[in-house]
């Protein structure tokens, strides 16, 4: 195992983030939510808020909005180095966060799905093993968010250029998990 970073924020989305008709879709980052631990599993995510108790995330299998229905899409984890590079090219909009992933690790430099195949590892500070996760899929870019990023509507040529810079991972990465934990901020996060 080799470590990458420490987690610095948890996070779950309320309600879809994409709204509207296609091709009309807008994105808005407004349902997402900061929370203290996340309960990880094979269904997806649930996040506590301590005002709120528990509350489940739209690609929990159990919501009843669920947008993971194949159990594809239930657990997301992002990185500031990526949130680094989309500032960089789209300006202080972009927030930690605004793409919706559940797990932000803080690490300067960017990955590739090649370097987290083999999954990921959550670890207490303590040194414990808390989960392990494989990695699936890269989150793919959308028009939505690609139009939000840049403030507005995105021609079809500077559309395609966005959507390349957005792929590989950039805007994060789909897990899975076979066994339920808590996640907490703090936790460090490392490469099977």
């Amino acid at each position: 195992m080799h470590s990458i970073g420490t987690i610095v924020r948890l996070q779950i989305q309320r309600s879809s983030l994409k709204t509207g008709a296609s091709p009309h879709r807008v994105y808005d980052p407004a349902p997402l939510l900061p929370v203290e631990q996340l309960a990880v599993g094979p269904d997806g995510t649930l996040g506590f808020a301590r005002d709120q108790g528990w509350i489940v995330d739209i690609h929990h299998r159990a919501h009843p909005e669920s947008k993971n229905p194949d159990g594809q899409h239930g657990i997301s984890l992002g990185f500031t180095g990526h949130y680094a590079a989309m500032r960089d090219r789209f300006g202080s909009r972009i927030d930690v966060g605004c793409a919706g992933e559940n797990i932000i690790v803080d690490a300067p430099r960017q990955f590739t799905l090649d370097e987290l195949r083999n999954g990921i590892a959550i670890i207490s500070p303590e040194g414990a093993e808390v989960l392990r996760l494989a990695v699936l899929d890269v989150a793919h870019p959308c028009r939505p968010f690609t139009g939000w990023a840049v403030g507005g509507v995105v021609e079809n040529d500077v559309l395609k250029a966005h959507l390349q810079f957005l792929d590989g991972g950039m805007r994060g990465f789909c897990l899975a998990g076979e066994k339920t934990a808590l996640v907490s901020v703090g936790d460090r996060v490392a490469i099977l």
